[in-house]
């Protein structure tokens, strides 16, 4: 008997995982170094707020290392399909991390604008934000590009999170610009809508998991995408019923499908066989059964 589904793994996924992992943890580090530094010399609230949240991103960077190199691992007797939930419960990890950050963000923004803020000089916490918005540009484009080459909803997450730490450098930014030419309140008013954006960021990231975890089904226009594929390959067959369920960030199809009554069991196995091949082969899907029927009169 066989215990454990047939296993091909992916190099091209397997190489998307391991660059955006490097790619991610060493840029997040030197960020958070960065900005440590400069926060400690400026006492800027803006570019702590800023920084709170690249240290909360080195600490979902090694979660996502950690758990990714489950997530490749090949199925075995205590996950005979595989170690795909795992994925989507870094991304909540990751979604966690962010919402940390944003409240480390909000409470130190809260306090020195009670207090009246302060002026800041700009020179360094200024061109730390720029470098770090520049850096953050690049670790988007490059990790969005190997989350789509990956299908990896976590790698989706973490790529989203470089784009929200660009626009939150951009608004510190601003905010000790603001501070230091208009009034010192300006640094924490940059703080609070920094952590507002964290806030979302974490929100949206949270929700997409958490539907992966949940067993969301496909939406409209991909359920019509699984039937059409189907219904393309060759042979007397017609659809008439579908669910899917997503098990980690891919789906799991169940597919019934109606042949003639008469038609030859050699001839209905080929037919159920192609339309697992077909089913498998869309990037959205992970497995594929299909039973079939006769048709009804």
């Amino acid at each position: 008997m066989q215990w454990i589904r047939d296993y091909k793994p992916n190099p091209v996924r397997t190489q998307a995982y391991r660059t955006a992992l490097i790619i991610t943890l060493a840029g997040n580090i030197l960020l958070a170094v960065g900005k440590g530094l400069a926060t400690y010399i400026t006492g800027s609230i803006a570019l702590y707020a800023d920084a709170a949240n690249s240290v909360a991103d080195v600490v979902y960077s090694v979660a996502l290392v950690i758990a990714l190199n489950v997530v490749l691992q090949p199925p075995d007797l205590s996950h005979p399909q595989g170690h795909a939930r795992f994925e989507p419960l870094v991304g909540l990890v990751v979604s966690l991390m962010m919402g940390i950050a944003g409240y480390e963000a909000l409470r130190s923004s809260i306090n020195r604008f009670i207090s009246g803020g302060t002026r800041i000089e700009p020179g360094l916490p200024t061109l730390v934000l720029l470098l770090s918005a520049a850096i953050k540009t690049g670790m988007f484009l490059a990790v969005m590009k190997l989350a789509k080459k990956a299908e990896s909803p976590s790698l989706r997450v973490s790529a989203k999170d470089n784009l929200s730490d660009v626009l939150t450098s951009l608004a510190a930014f601003l905010g000790i610009l603001g501070s230091n030419f208009l009034h010192p309140t300006l640094d924490p008013v940059a703080g609070l809508l920094v952590s507002v954006w964290i806030f979302k960021a974490a929100f949206d990231a949270g929700r997409e998991n958490l539907s992966y975890l949940t067993g969301a089904g496909a939406d409209e226009a991909l359920r019509q995408k699984i039937i059409e594929t189907a219904n393309h390959v060759d042979g007397a067959h017609r659809v008439h019923h579908m669910m899917s369920e997503y098990v980690g960030p891919q789906l799991v199809i169940d597919m019934h499908i109606n042949l003639p009554g008469d038609a030859p069991l050699e001839e209905v196995h080929d037919i159920s066989d192609r339309i697992i091949a077909a089913l498998e082969d869309l990037p959205e899907v992970d497995r594929a059964y299909v039973h079939v029927e006769p048709y009804e009169e």
